[in-house]
């Protein structure tokens, strides 16, 4: 019972980011992107490559490493999202805006787990 309290609990801190950064992101960026659906997926999966890195090399306590990713990682990174915001806009017609954003967010979630990984392995070894 209490890793799922901490997997609720990293999972409603993690909405709630993905919440506000989609409304700054919208404020910041304007809305004819999905800019704050791109920006907190590349910043999940360099997250979750870092957590996971770092969780597998060190004594990081099991219960923190499934807050932190299943919790709040899974809060945060929105892929659900993605796929309807990206339908949505080739719905609309918007087939080039659709298209940067599948290839942005792929190739840039991609590059930023690659980018954790190797953070990781800098901060505590291979």
């Amino acid at each position: 019972m209490e890793r799922f309290l901490l997997v609720c609990l990293g999972g409603a801190a993690g909405t709630g980011a993905r919440y506000l950064i989609g409304l700054w992101a919208g404020h910041r960026l304007g809305g004819s992107f999905p800019a704050g659906t791109l920006i907190v997926n590349v910043v999940g999966c360099f997250a979750i490559a870092l957590i996971m890195h770092v969780a597998l090399r060190t004594e990081l306590a099991p219960n923190l490493r499934l807050a932190l990713t299943t919790g709040f990682m899974g809060g945060l990174t929105t892929y659900s999202a993605f796929n309807y915001e990206t339908t949505r806009l080739l719905e609309e017609g918007a087939t080039r805006i659709a298209l940067v954003n599948v290839g942005a967010t792929t190739v840039g979630c991609f590059l930023a787990g690659l980018a954790g990984l190797a953070l990781a392995r800098r901060l505590v070894g291979a």
